[in-house]
């Protein structure tokens, strides 16, 4: 079944796995991660999956942001 953007089928999941740090750095990426999300649920559907990598730890909010952009641009290039 084929869900249109918009449609606010949208879930998102988080993996951070010890490798990207102790247990509040995680979180910490996990916190920034899934206010990125927040506005994509409007324009993107499906269940989109973000695994953070331990470089994820070091990254400025400005990266992260460029790097979901990327992903999701990447993901509306492959799924058309």
């Amino acid at each position: 079944m084929h869900i249109a953007p918009g449609d606010h089928n949208t879930r998102f999941g988080f993996v951070v796995s010890k490798a990207v740090g102790n247990a509040p750095t995680r979180n910490l990426v996990k916190r920034r991660l899934k206010a990125l999300a927040r506005p994509l649920a409007q324009t993107l559907s499906g269940d989109i999956i973000f695994r953070a990598l331990p470089s994820a730890a070091n990254s400025t909010w400005e990266s992260l942001t460029r790097d979901v952009a990327a992903c999701v641009e990447k993901q509306g290039k492959t799924s058309g």
